[in-house]
């Protein structure tokens, strides 16, 4: 199953957060998503992504109600 992996290749953690394969590759390689190299391929930790969605939902401004 694939929710028990520790690290994903990078199109499955963009599916897994639901955004493009472009725009996970830029979140990695601006450092806001960390990710591990092995060998020539890059895999993003589980960790990593529930720790930026915890940061999104941190940092995320409230509506003003208008």
């Amino acid at each position: 199953m694939i929710a028990d992996r520790l690290a994903y290749r990078v199109p499955e953690a963009a599916d897994s957060v639901g955004v493009s394969r472009a725009k996970m590759y830029e979140l990695i390689a601006a450092g806001t998503i960390p990710s591990i190299k092995i060998g020539s391929s890059i895999r993003v930790p589980a960790d990593a992504l529930r720790a930026w969605i915890d940061r999104q939902l941190t940092n995320r401004v409230e509506p003003s109600g208008r």
